[in-house]
Formats: C-alpha cells, structure tokens, sequence
C-alpha cells in the first residue's frame, strides 16, 4: 500500500524521544549518591534539549505546500543530535567519556538506522581514534548511501587511501572510516580529546584486581565498570523512528574488537512493515495478516455449558462481531519500530538481540513492548544466553529502549488512528535512561521504580 503523507485533518503522530546511557552492574553498592544524582541531572538535562530541539521548527528557505505545518527536525535528526549531547557529556562512555582498551586506546564505534527515507536504512563505524563525534560520521554515511548506492561510485576526493565514497558499504573500521570523516569536513579530534582521569582509573583498577586474581579487567562485582553503549531513539511527526547508537565499548576490550553497537541487528534497529487489522490493538478487535475468521462460533448458553464441564474453555475469550471483524479487515496498519541496546555487546552480538525484539513483534503479531521484554527483560533470551555464566562475568547482562508507533489506515489510505509506546527493559542491577512522557515532562530513571531508590539517593 502506497504511503501518503498525512493530512491536516488526520490524527497527529506526536514525536517522542527515549535516551539511554548505559546498563550494567548499577546498584546503589556500585553507584554514589553522588555519582546517581549526577547521572540523573546529565540525562534530564540531554533528554530535555534533545526534546526542545525536536519541537522547534527549523526554518525554510523556500515557501511550502507540505501538508504539515511546522517543518520539524525528523527523527534521524534528533536521535543523532541527542547522541552527540551523550558523546560530548564525561560521564558516558561514548565520545569525550570513552572506556580504554586493554592497552589504554580510545577506539569508538557508532551507528544509525531509520525504519524508511534512506536507501541503506542502517550504517555502523568501528575503530575510531580521531572523529570527534562517530555518530555523526554514521548519520552522514548514511545520508550519502542515497547517491553512494548508485553507479559509478561518487567520488569525494583521495588522498593517501584510495575511498572515493563510502559506496555500497554499510559498516566502515578504523582509518578508511576515518578518511571517510575528514572528506566529509566532520571535526577530527587529537587522541588526547577522549581522555578523562576516571574511566582511566577505572581502566588501571580493574586491570590491576585481574592481576591479583580478583576478578575480569571488563567487569567487575564491586563497581560499575561501563560495558555499555549510549543511545536514542527518536520517531517524528511523519511516523519515521530511528535509532542512533554511540560507545568505547567494553572497559579493557582488546584493541581491535568489535562490538554490537556498529552491528546490524545486534545492538541496533530500525524496521517497518503493514499488517492486516490492527492485531495489536489494546481493544484487542484487531486482524492479524494470517487470520481466516473463526472456524465455529458457539452461543452463549453453549459456551457457558461447555466451560462448566471442560475447566480450560473458562478462559474463553468472546470472538468479536462479523461487522467487528469486517472492519478490521477494511484496515491496514503500518507498525515501525525502533530499538537500541546497551550491555555486553558479545551477548548482544550472539543472540542478533535487537532485530530479534523486532522479529518477534512482527512474526509473532505482539506489541514491541512484549517483545522487548522476552529478549532483555529478567531471565530473557540475553540472560539466557550467559548460561551458568551469569552474575559471573557481565554475560547476558544488558537493557534495550525504543519505540514503537502504530498508524492504522482505511482501505482508502486516510490515517484513522495513532498510537506510540516508549519502550524499555532490562536485566541487570540497572540501566541510565531518561525520556519524555506524554505529559511532555521529561523524566530519567535508573533503577526499575521509586520504591527502588534508596532514600539517601533523592
């Protein structure tokens, strides 16, 4: 079915924005008061710029006959504008705040993926010494796949290493990517730019407690060592989400590795499919594209004679009218998600975690948000993963946020319902995340409730 943008009259999609900033090993025993407060005022600080941001109508140069109003910041926009806060910001591994390498590197991986409007749909850069922002290296990646897709390949100048454009390519390591970065004119940065007292010294302890036989250089028991990736994802006022992703990764990870942030499918995703009826409908009415219609429909005397004799027909779910059922089958619904994941990149890596969440919610006709829970929420596939592992080393540990928007069409294309549901899970002492809520008043959190957060920490 054709995709048209919305009119006027229809209902709006209103734009939402989720943020993370790591999960992990984060207790009240691993983490300060004040190391707590300071992670909640940066990540109420971002989330509420990045918000700001996605509500202010850029200007335009030339007059408009758009069918919405506002010329707002799409959704990669803001996603990567929300990253590049993160990666500016000390306290988070990614950009400035970066973990070392075994042998004291900085090296950096970003990516960014959007669930239509670009022709590669999801770029990853890995093994980044010099670029000051990566996420922005992926966010122009992708904008020139566009042309990058078409031959001959475009050039954009050489210079030493022969990289005439990104081309084809989806993921880029290390110098060539770095090349890639200088002929876009992104800001390069000396080594030194990405070096901050803490997270060496966290590099030194955790090396110095494996000397001693008291643990891994890459987790720990007794503090929160960052093992994971700082994020958003962000869907704009044309229903478009899109994830952008940003990390040092691991804390004393080999030069050279790779983790799940660059990785399609593993620590990022973006995706967008229609389906028959509205299957996922909280009034619980709608068609899934494989349904046929009830094969039998019984009265309700009969109904309630038979659960009185078999026990498993009391949890009988009512079938909906035909008139229901015809009018379900009258519509088409656009479902898009997007999710970005934060925790032990191998985990993530092994079980294709994030484009599993996706493939759940699309195969198995369940809300995202159930989806995400079966993957990375307690005793998830992630958890699942590490295997006797668990608690032991930082396998299997890990947490996800995205979100998920719902347009259900009539047969003619006119939008006759929204909806969009912030998503997030996580398995782990805790995860750094923030948000606005659909009262526009930004929120952050790290621990799953209020009841969680020991009263010295407010």
């Amino acid at each position: 079915m054709e995709y048209k943008p919305q009119k006027p009259t229809s209902p709006a999609i209103e734009p939402r924005i989720i943020i993370h900033g790591g999960a992990g090993n984060i207790t009240p025993t691993s983490v300060t008061p004040e190391l707590y407060r300071q992670f909640c005022n940066a990540i109420l600080t971002i989330v509420s710029k990045a918000d700001s941001f996605m509500r202010t109508p850029r200007k335009c140069d030339k007059p408009t006959n758009a069918p919405i109003a506002p010329n707002l910041p799409t959704a990669l926009e803001v996603a990567t504008y929300a990253v590049t806060l993160l990666e500016n910001h000390p306290l988070f591994n990614s950009g400035h705040g970066a973990v070392f390498t075994r042998d004291g590197i900085n090296e950096l991986e970003a990516s960014v993926m959007v669930s239509r409007g670009h022709d590669k749909r999801g770029v990853g850069v890995m093994g980044l010494r010099r670029v000051k922002n990566p996420i922005l290296l992926a966010k122009t990646m992708l904008e020139m796949g566009d042309a990058d897709l078409q031959p001959p390949p475009r050039s954009i100048g050489q210079d030493g290493l022969d990289v005439p454009s990104a081309q084809g390519h989806c993921q880029l390591f290390g110098k060539t990517a770095e090349k890639l970065a200088e002929q876009y004119g992104l800001e390069m940065g000396d080594p030194s730019y990405f070096f901050t007292q803490k997270r060496w010294d966290e590099h030194v302890r955790a090396l110095e407690r494996e000397k001693q036989g008291r643990g891994m250089g890459t987790w720990s028991a007794e503090e929160y060592l960052p093992q994971g990736t700082c994020g958003a994802v962000a869907l704009d006022s044309q229903g478009v989400v899109c994830v952008a992703t940003s990390t040092g990764g691991l804390t004393n990870k080999l030069t050279g590795r790779i983790g799940d942030t660059p990785s399609l499918g593993a620590g990022f995703w973006a995706e967008e499919w229609v389906e028959r009826g509205d299957p996922t409908s909280p009034r619980g009415t709608g068609l899934s594209i494989w349904d046929e219609g009830p094969a039998v429909e019984l009265s309700g005397a009969l109904s309630g004679l038979l659960a009185d004799c078999l026990p498993s027909l009391s949890l009988y779910t009512p079938l909906v009218s035909t008139e229901q059922n015809r009018r379900s089958c009258d519509m088409m619904t656009t479902r898009s998600v997007a999710v970005s994941g934060t925790g032990n990149g191998d985990s993530f890596l092994r079980t294709a975690a994030v484009r599993t969440v996706a493939a759940i919610a699309r195969y198995g006709m369940v809300s995202s948000a159930e989806a995400l829970r079966r993957v990375t929420g307690p005793k998830g596939e992630l958890q699942l993963s590490a295997g006797s592992r668990w608690g032991k080393t930082g396998e299997g540990e890990g947490g996800m946020i995205g979100i998920e928007s719902v347009v259900v069409r009539d047969m003619d294309g006119n939008i006759v319902n929204v909806r969009s549901e912030i998503l997030q899970d996580y398995n782990c002492g805790g995860m750094f995340r923030g948000w606005v809520d659909e009262e526009k008043k930004p929120r952050a959190r790290v621990w799953r409730g209020d009841e969680d957060i020991p009263r010295e920490y407010l």
